[in-house]
């Protein structure tokens, strides 16, 4: 009995200072709205010029060409201040839908991972932003990290995890949130919301599947190559076929069939003894060659 009451003891101890040394680490806004912001919805117009002045057609950014470029800089924190001040929970009148709402959740966790390299650059990957102490990859950035949305702090993780996949239920997503990473989804240049969203997530979808380095097949050895993505959010995807009435019999592959183009999907027909395959995730930043 004794022993239990010490075990549990010292690993209430080691929680404790767990939580101690990786405390929230808060990045602050110190910038006006952009100039002219609308009224009575949310602009991404600020965050989208700049995205097509630094990202290029292969959706990596030139980092270091906008590090140094304060004017361009400080647009960004001004769309970030907008950020913070407004957002669907916040302010809900200035997001008429549901498409509206998604939009800003993924545009501003974008910028809020492009901002937290550039405060950092030269950086290497995402992943090299630790925490005290380090249990799992990537904790520093993705989890300790603190950013303030329409007024209330959220970690990445939560605003992806606790929002955007809790309230939006559309895998999809996956192929739009882009944490800074070689592997992750490209940045598109382009940022709609309304009814001109769902359009752009199908063609992200198909973006997606349809690069070698995410979706391919090896019909010498019988595999089928995906990314990490799949695996790690598998559940989104089998979800999201039988919502939409589909058939999930072969996992995976029947989503990847479902949004490819008709070339990969006539290649995936005849491989249902092939096994499936997840690469490795780079987590090099994302930057321009």
């Amino acid at each position: 009995m004794r022993i239990g009451i010490i075990v549990a003891l010292v690993a209430g101890i080691l929680v404790a200072a767990v939580l101690l040394l990786n405390r929230p680490r808060l990045v602050t806004i110190d910038a006006a709205i952009p100039e002219n912001f609308p009224a009575d919805r949310f602009s991404h117009d600020t965050l989208e010029q700049l995205l097509q002045t630094y990202v290029d057609g292969a959706g990596n950014v030139d980092y270091e060409r906008w590090q140094q470029n304060t004017p361009d800089l400080q647009r960004l924190e001004s769309y970030l201040a907008a950020v913070s001040r407004y957002s669907p929970e916040a302010t809900p009148e200035r997001f008429k839908t549901k498409q509206d709402e998604l939009a800003y959740w993924l545009y501003a966790y974008n910028a809020y991972v492009i901002k937290s390299i550039l405060d950092r650059w030269p950086l290497a990957s995402v992943t090299n932003v630790k925490a005290p102490l380090e249990i799992v990859k990537g904790l520093g950035f993705f989890y300790q990290l603190r950013f303030v949305f329409g007024g209330k702090e959220y970690s990445l993780y939560a605003v992806e995890n606790d929002i955007i996949r809790a309230s939006y239920r559309d895998a999809r997503i996956h192929f739009v949130l882009n944490c800074g990473s070689e592997s992750c989804p490209i940045l598109r240049p382009e940022l709609p919301s309304g009814t001109e969203l769902e359009a752009y997530l199908q063609q992200a979808a198909v973006d997606f599947v349809s690069d070698r380095r995410n979706v391919s097949i090896d019909h010498d050895k019988k595999e089928i190559v995906l990314s990490a993505i799949f695996k790690w959010f598998r559940k989104d995807f089998i979800n999201d076929l039988r919502r939409r009435g589909l058939s999930s019999d072969r996992g995976l592959i029947d989503y990847v069939a479902s949004v490819a183009p008709a070339s990969l999907r006539d290649e995936l027909i005849n491989t249902n003894d092939y096994e499936i395959v997840f690469t490795d995730y780079d987590w090099a930043v994302n930057k321009t060659k």
